[in-house]
């Protein structure tokens, strides 16, 4: 069986096993979002991860990781919760690889999958990164740290 035809065929079990990991994950906002839109977000990840791994083309992935990564951080979402929903949805995953394929197979789709959603959390982390330092932050005062002890110490 072909790795794209598994996550295509398997994707009911994928998101279940995915939404119940983010559930137990306990992050606030997409607990706010309600377990059908976390259902809904992790779907079209996975549409995308199906679609990258039969075209092998990382394209709509990265695009997409930026545009979420955009839309969360205007949210006010943290890095990490995003991060959080690939990371369960690559468990997810690779779970159902393992129960599916025989393991001479292993090696490339849990590569290929990896390589995807790997790009898209690094996509995700590049606009982060870019988002947060362009926001004002206050500067901290650490002049105390340098200026020595009372002591003399």
């Amino acid at each position: 069986m072909e790795l794209a035809e598994l996550l295509h065929e398997s994707s009911s079990q994928i998101l279940e096993g995915a939404v119940e990991a983010m559930e137990r994950s306990h992050l606030s906002n997409y607990e706010l979002a309600g377990r059908e839109q976390v259902h809904q977000r992790l779907k079209a990840l996975l549409v995308l991860t199906t679609r990258a791994v039969k075209e092998r083309n990382l394209g709509p992935m990265i695009a997409y990781a930026d545009s979420i990564a955009r839309e969360r951080y205007a949210a006010g979402f943290d890095l990490s919760e995003v991060q959080t929903a690939f990371n369960v949805l690559e468990e997810a995953i690779w779970t159902r690889i393992v129960h599916t394929l025989p393991p001479a197979d292993f090696g490339e789709a849990l590569g290929l999958v990896s390589t995807v959603l790997g790009a898209g959390k690094d996509a995700l982390a590049r606009t982060y990164v870019t988002l947060a330092s362009k926001a004002r932050t206050g500067s901290l005062n650490l002049q105390s740290l340098f200026s020595g002890t009372e002591s003399g110490l």
